[in-house]
């Protein structure tokens, strides 16, 4: 299936000074940007063909790819000067790279990479800057079995405030952690069908309009998902997740734990 990663937003919450035009998804996690981790993810599961929706420091992102170092992330023999790869990271990605505007909503970004989507009546599509260790064949195979436009993950609120229940007479009853609520927030991870596109009006929202409205009709199904799953809205996120990297304890490196399996075997 086709991969739709909308990475063209501004990421100011991610920028560490007023001349830092790399954009949010480039920002890096040990030896590879965001948007490798979560292309890497995909490709685990046999998903290699992307779409990438560009806007804001787009040429970041191509440059990134157009001049790919193999040898960075694989192991290799260098023999006679030349380096002999024993494997390979990107070699059967097929990367679509698509202007989609400095200011277009996600849904608007969405609309206007369609037609490189051939018709497919189904696709995925995310964020650049999401990780999870979520079960990806799955939540693809719970899509196709149920009649529904669209599928999005859903994941406890991040937040560590506590909401506080209060009296009438300003006497607090009770106080409970924001994640410990029945609560859901949109993770990304989208699994989509065509119809999606009948709900997304020009510069609309994939969330606020399309989704939405699909809910409105009783097709948006969605896919709870307790597991590892980290944003990357702030800096202090993502120096968490390099800071996690270093230490190894990267869940969402799927593609690691089956390499480890191999070689011990």
């Amino acid at each position: 299936m086709k991969v739709v990663l909308f990475c063209g937003g501004y990421g100011m919450r991610m920028r560490s000074g007023a001349s830092d035009d790399v954009p949010k998804p480039m920002a890096m996690v040990g030896p590879r940007p965001l948007i490798w981790h979560v292309m890497r993810y995909y490709a685990h599961f046999g998903h290699t063909d992307f779409i990438l929706c560009l806007g804001y420091g787009a040429h970041h992102i191509k440059n990134f790819f157009l001049t790919y170092e193999e040898t960075t992330s694989n192991d290799f023999v260098l023999r006679g000067g030349r380096a002999e790869l024993l494997s390979t990271d990107i070699s059967d990605w097929s990367i679509t790279f698509v202007q989609t505007g400095i200011e277009s909503a996600i849904g608007e970004r969405l609309r206007r990479v369609r037609e490189y989507l051939d018709g497919d009546e189904m696709f995925l599509a995310n964020y650049a800057d999401v990780l999870t260790d979520a079960p990806l064949p799955e939540m693809i195979d719970r899509f196709a079995a149920r009649d529904a436009g669209a599928s999005m993950m859903v994941v406890p609120p991040q937040s560590s405030f506590h909401c506080v229940e209060m009296t009438e007479d300003g006497m607090v009853g009770g106080i409970t952690a924001v994640s410990d609520m029945p609560l859901w927030e949109n993770g990304g991870y989208f699994v989509l069908r065509q119809e999606v596109f009948d709900h997304i009006p020009e510069n609309g929202d994939l969330v606020a309009d399309g989704c939405a409205e699909l809910a409105k009709r009783g097709r948006l199904l969605a896919y709870p998902y307790r597991g590892f799953w980290k944003p990357t809205d702030t800096v202090k996120e993502r120096f968490a997740l390099d800071a996690a990297y270093s230490r190894g304890e990267r869940p969402w490196a799927l593609w690691e734990r089956d390499h480890a399996t191999v070689r011990t075997a």
